[in-house]
């Protein structure tokens, strides 16, 4: 059983930047694979970036040399800062996580809501 539960969404100004965490919880051992996705209104879940255990990133086209992805493995804990926030990264973003076994990931966290003005 994985519980996964996100922080630090909020309002913020084009150009802006925020911090998102996210902490793990219960049997975790087989998650080779943390990240984030995003849902925005009238548009597909995108998934931003991933990360795995030994701290290999990877990252959608849309926010490469903006977001940067990052985990704690003794804090069960992952993080993404956003920096120079457009109006377009307006979403609902999720942590979410993978076993080996897993083709896509079936472990969701709560979401956090992120809204850029401007």
């Amino acid at each position: 059983q994985v519980q996964l539960v996100e922080s630090g969404g909020g309002l913020v100004q084009a150009g802006g930047s925020l911090s998102l965490s996210c902490t793990a919880s219960g049997i975790i051992f087989s998650i080779i694979s943390m990240g984030w996705y995003r849902q925005a209104p009238g548009k597909q879940r995108e998934l931003v970036a991933t990360v795995t255990s030994g701290g290999r990133d990877k990252y959608h086209d849309s926010v490469k040399g903006r977001f940067t992805i990052s985990r704690d493995n003794d804090k069960k804990m992952v993080y993404l800062q956003m920096n120079n926030l457009k109006r377009e990264d307006t979403a609902v973003y999720y942590c979410v996580g993978r076993r080996m076994k897993d083709s896509e990931f079936p472990y969701w966290g709560q979401g956090t809501q992120v809204t850029v003005s401007s």
